[in-house]
């Protein structure tokens, strides 16, 4: 197989995070009724916590000259900032803009699609795919897709 000199490999790059955060999983547009149906105990008034891992990839050609794909202290750095400190040990209901302000659900969901979102504004096309772990069955994953 021939190998063009413009071709450079294609890596993934992932870096892993966590933070712990409460939450309730209520929907404004919902009865209460409708709400402890679906929700069942996660609907709980005095809310309820996890300890979210959060799994950031990258992709992109391997640079010729710095042998990276991303600047791995960037990365962390910006999960640190724009993901850890604002969600760490906070009510995402009561503190985090996105389901305060907007009232969207607090689900798994909403809350991958909301770090995409934040991480996008800084890395644009690098970024591949945002994967939230609620607990050690649950994940969700977003790669900026809509339908």
């Amino acid at each position: 197989m021939e190998s063009n000199a413009q071709e450079r490999p294609l890596v993934f790059v992932t870096r892993q995070e966590s933070f712990s955060a409460a939450h309730r999983l209520n929907s404004s547009k919902l009865t209460e009724e409708e709400n402890v149906a679906i929700y069942g105990k996660c609907n709980n008034e005095h809310f309820h916590g996890h300890n979210y891992t959060v799994k950031v990839t990258i992709r992109g050609p391997v640079h010729p000259d710095t042998g990276m794909v991303v600047n791995l202290s960037s990365l962390k750095e910006a999960i640190r900032e724009l993901i850890v400190e604002p969600f760490d040990h906070k009510n995402l209901d009561l503190d985090v803009f996105e389901f305060c302000k907007l009232g969207i659900p607090s689900t798994m969901e909403n809350l991958v699609v909301i770090i995409w979102k934040r991480l996008f504004s800084r890395f644009k096309d690098l970024l591949y795919e945002v994967v939230v772990q609620e607990t050690n069955g649950h994940y969700a994953t977003y790669r900026g897709e809509t339908c």
